[in-house]
């Protein structure tokens, strides 16, 4: 949905001199775009560089330190 896209973004990450791509889904919950989604379309990115290793992490999940950052956004 934003810009640059999964494979705009592997795309970059090759041409500026990547040899390991690590995708990391920047969401709360594993849901279902962060657990098929977007392993899928890094693997299909990853499929025009065969030399180059990937790896995608589990989402970033919920943390205290959200929830700190939510608090001192908020003035509180």
């Amino acid at each position: 949905m934003a810009e640059p896209s999964i494979i705009e973004g592997f795309q970059a990450c090759v041409q500026k001199g990547a040899t390991h791509v690590i995708a990391h889904p920047y969401m709360l919950a594993p849901g279902r775009h962060a657990t098929r989604d977007i392993p899928h379309i890094v693997a299909e990115a990853a499929a025009r560089f065969t030399s180059i290793t990937y790896e995608v992490t589990d989402p970033l999940g919920v943390d205290p330190k959200i929830g700190e950052l939510i608090l001192q956004r908020a003035g509180l």
